[in-house]
């Protein structure tokens, strides 16, 4: 059974088989047969854009796939019914709901099944040290020996590039290329499982490959200034709410604004509703966790959903940010870390945004370690700038308003 649905063609046509299967049995006598069709229709259509973008999705650090199901449903439903909704189509709400729960049951039960078929099996030359590759749950790693045969590499040839080879082996690694068998370099690989860029072993001559797409870029501040838009009535009404709590639990404004450095180095000024006593003007930056003693009530639950972030949507549509991308910094500590990190300025490529790679991984940064740490976050998401990252990164954000992860 798993071998037939380790075919992704098969999984799926089975997987609407079984969803219609379920929704006639569910819906025989119901009355309303455009209803019943129109909602057949629907879920099917949404079953293949779900099926369609969960591996989009879900191979950013090797995810299990499972737990990106609900989130990519409820967007896909969403989606959907609004469509309905604008074009007044008929549909049936409890058949519609049937096949999404449908939908759902048969696609996390084979991603359970799928788990071994989905483990990525790589053969090495063994030139590195691969036990950091092996301890991955999601990834196989073989030494070779030799004689070295490509009959035995099954989904592709891991291999330090950066370190020295004989002739036979750099022949073999050539051959491997002319068969088209995909050749890995090692850090190529860590970088993937990782969901950073090894900044140890960045150069100069690689930071071509940080240049985002500039069409996406374009395409991003569409979607994002739209998404704002569309949520401007529900996001006021929370602001507003927002802003008479602050000015009643402690004196000063309910907004707070400060200069941050942004896309190509221009400094702008970034809105953020007030979390913290107002500070005195003659006290230094400092980092947001060394500020805790400061942190007011209604701030400290505002801080832990980001509602305090709300404000930048004002940013975002201005254009000085981004709702996705690498957190601004203070001025002074981007003159600090400029000089003591290398690289560090290449995070400025992209807008900030009010989240990230960095900010739903990492966290927040209290010094220069983990700075260096969250900068290789940053250059990740520079490096694999898309449309699937970006969605990756709106549920991770969502998971982060759920438990609080990161909130300082």
């Amino acid at each position: 059974m798993r071998k037939i649905l380790s075919n992704s063609f098969i999984c799926h046509f089975l997987g609407l088989c079984f969803v219609a299967l379920i929704v006639a049995v569910f819906s025989f006598g119901q009355h309303g047969q455009d209803s019943v069709k129109n909602s057949a229709i629907l879920i099917s259509l949404c079953y293949l854009v779900t099926a369609f973008t969960l591996p989009l999705i879900a191979r950013f650090l090797l995810v299990e796939r499972k737990y990106y199901i609900i989130p990519i449903i409820v967007a896909v439903y969403s989606i959907a019914l609004l469509i309905i909704a604008l074009f007044r189509i008929d549909y049936s709400v409890i058949v519609t709901f049937i096949g999404a729960v449908s939908s759902f049951s048969w696609l996390f039960a084979t991603a359970i099944l799928r788990t071994d078929q989905k483990k990525l099996t790589l053969h090495s030359i063994d030139n590195f040290d691969y036990s950091e590759l092996t301890a991955h749950k999601n990834l196989n790693v073989i030494a070779l020996s030799e004689p070295y045969k490509e009959a035995d590499i099954k989904q592709g040839l891991v291999v330090d590039l950066h370190k020295g080879l004989s002739a036979y082996q750099e022949k073999f690694i050539a051959d491997c290329s002319l068969h088209s068998i995909p050749v890995f370099h090692a850090e190529s690989i860590k970088e993937m499982i990782s969901g950073k860029v090894q900044i140890k072993h960045l150069s100069e001559n690689s930071i071509g490959t940080l240049q985002p797409n500039p069409l996406y870029q374009r395409f991003k501040r569409i979607w994002e200034s739209l998404i704002i838009l569309l949520t401007l009535p529900a996001s006021l009404l929370i602001m507003i709410i927002t802003a008479i709590l602050i000015r009643l639990e402690s004196p000063g404004p309910a907004l707070f604004t400060q200069e941050r450095v942004g896309q190509s180095g221009k400094v702008f000024k970034i809105y953020k509703f007030r979390s913290m006593t107002v500070k005195d003007e003659s006290n230094s930056d400092k980092f947001a966790t060394e500020e805790q003693a400061r942190i007011t009530r209604v701030g400290k639950f505002i801080r832990k959903f980001r509602i305090d972030e709300l404000p930048q949507f004002f940013n975002v549509l201005k254009g000085e940010m981004a709702l996705i991308g690498p957190r601004p910094e203070q001025e002074s500590f981007v003159k600090l870390f400029e000089n003591d990190i290398p690289f560090y300025g290449y995070r400025h490529m992209v807008k900030p945004g009010i989240t990230g790679w960095a900010q739903t991984i990492h966290g927040y940064a209290d010094d220069e370690d983990s700075t260096k740490e969250k900068l290789a976050y940053d250059l990740y998401y520079i490096k694999h700038l898309s449309l699937w990252l970006d969605i990756n990164i709106v549920f991770k954000t969502l998971r982060t308003m759920l438990t609080g992860f990161g909130a300082k």
